[in-house]
């Protein structure tokens, strides 16, 4: 348990000192700020360009926004900040091989399924924490603004988003006990996501596919129900666990 504890404390301390922290809480309460600022600067910028828009014969009526329109943008910019995120971990254990680290500490004792552990801990542990963050943020921006109560089952659409987050983190922990490449790992997880978006176009099997989650900001605007996302839910919680159980295998049986 004390090398688990150590090794975890050690992958924190290196998302510090490689300023990834900093980056990513820095990244995400930008974009917080940003979803209720382009929100409230619609109706200027609209405004501005209604001149321009009448010479072309359209006419621009007056603009209402509120927080449906700031929360709308909060789902938009989540896929942008979770390719960042994926981007700069895609080579946490990739990393590791090439520099002989994870040789290192396998020799000195450490079992290779707490080092994945550590690893993919951080992970969902940063996830979480910039995820939130940015949640937090447009709330309160929301709450002094507009309204957030016009919003439907909102902490519902943003966990069900946040859960296809750690889906996506469990992906890349998955890739990357197979690959000694970080583009190897992005890859695989890309083409991952790339096959249940193609799954997702066929109607009967839609809502059990993990990118189904993404659609959540339909539940915000009345769209669609929260239970609507039961099924998806329950099958990436199960890929979760399976994607976890299989690292260990791989990882196990990896030479290192």
């Amino acid at each position: 348990m004390k090398a688990l504890l150590a090794f975890m404390k050690k992958e924190w301390m290196e998302a510090i000192r490689s300023g990834k922290l900093v980056f990513l809480i820095i990244l995400f309460t930008l974009f917080g700020i940003m979803n209720p600022a382009i929100a409230k600067l619609t109706p200027w910028l609209m405004k501005q360009m209604s001149s321009q828009l009448a010479e072309s014969g359209m006419i621009i009526t007056s603009v209402k926004v509120d927080a449906l329109t700031s929360w709308t943008q909060f789902f938009k910019n989540l896929p942008i900040g979770l390719i960042v995120f994926a981007i700069m971990f895609s080579g946490s254990f990739t990393k590791e091989y090439q520099s002989g680290t994870m040789q290192l500490l396998i020799t000195k004792g450490l079992a290779r399924f707490k080092i994945l552990f550590s690893k993919l801990s951080i992970m969902v542990l940063l996830w979480s924490l910039c995820y939130w963050i940015c949640y937090f943020v447009t709330f309160f921006y929301n709450s002094y603004y507009w309204d957030n109560s016009v919003a439907n089952q909102l902490v519902n659409a943003a966990v069900t988003w946040w859960l296809f987050g750690l889906w996506i983190m469990c992906l890349i922990v998955l890739f990357s006990t197979v690959s000694n490449s970080s583009g190897a790992v992005m890859a695989g997880t890309f083409g991952i996501v790339v096959v249940s978006y193609i799954m997702e176009m066929f109607p009967g099997i839609k809502e059990y596919v993990p990118t189904f989650l993404m659609k959540s900001s339909n539940i915000v605007i009345g769209m669609s129900d929260a239970g609507q996302y039961t099924n998806s839910i329950i099958i990436v919680c199960g890929m979760m666990v399976i994607c976890f159980l299989a690292s260990i295998l791989l990882i196990n049986k990896k030479k290192i």
